[in-house]
């Protein structure tokens, strides 16, 4: 991303069209192959919208840190504190933050931006004082998962991530902080 400026600060109420967008496109680029349309749209629908990141911009438990490219969002990040998953096994976190999201799109992937909001999230969990970062990942997504594993995270659980009607396999990831 040489010569391009890259900037990374909070989201705000400002953001959510703008986020939803962003969370919809990723979303459908990466995995709508594996998706009914009717499934797909249901779930993009339900969670990723405009109102849905508004309640989280405004979720003092919630965290979001965008990533713009010369002034267009290309990444962000969405972390809440105190969420545990219920499939974590015991014993479980007394102070958990669990990263929700970390989308970037498409076209930018693998250009350093998802190591620099992960640089960020590490961050905010120690700020928020957490004794464990966690995450799901999809079962059939390596390159997200060699990415967390750089960071240390390690699969505690088999759990589950519906879209729509369609139930898929998902890892739970976590880091001991």
């Amino acid at each position: 991303m040489t010569g391009q400026t890259i900037i990374l600060r909070p989201a705000v109420p400002a953001d959510a069209p703008a986020l939803a967008a962003l969370a919809r496109q990723s979303f459908i680029d990466a995995f709508a192959h594996f998706y009914r349309p009717e499934d797909l749209q249901q779930f993009l629908d339900e969670w990723k919208t405009p109102e849905v990141y508004t309640r989280a911009i405004a979720d003092p438990d919630t965290a979001i840190r965008l990533a713009e490219v010369d002034g267009e969002l290309a990444a962000y990040a969405l972390v809440k504190r105190g969420y545990v998953m219920d499939d974590h096994p015991h014993p479980r976190p007394q102070r958990p933050v669990f990263l929700s999201q970390l989308y970037c799109a498409g076209h930018l992937t693998g250009h350093g931006l998802g190591r620099q909001l992960m640089d960020w999230v590490l961050e905010q969990a120690r700020d928020w004082q957490a004794d464990s970062l966690s995450l799901s990942v999809y079962s059939e997504n390596p390159g997200a998962q060699r990415f967390y594993q750089r960071y240390g995270f390690e699969k505690v659980a088999d759990t589950e991530f519906w879209v729509g009607s369609q139930r898929d396999e998902e890892y739970l990831y976590e880091l001991r902080l």
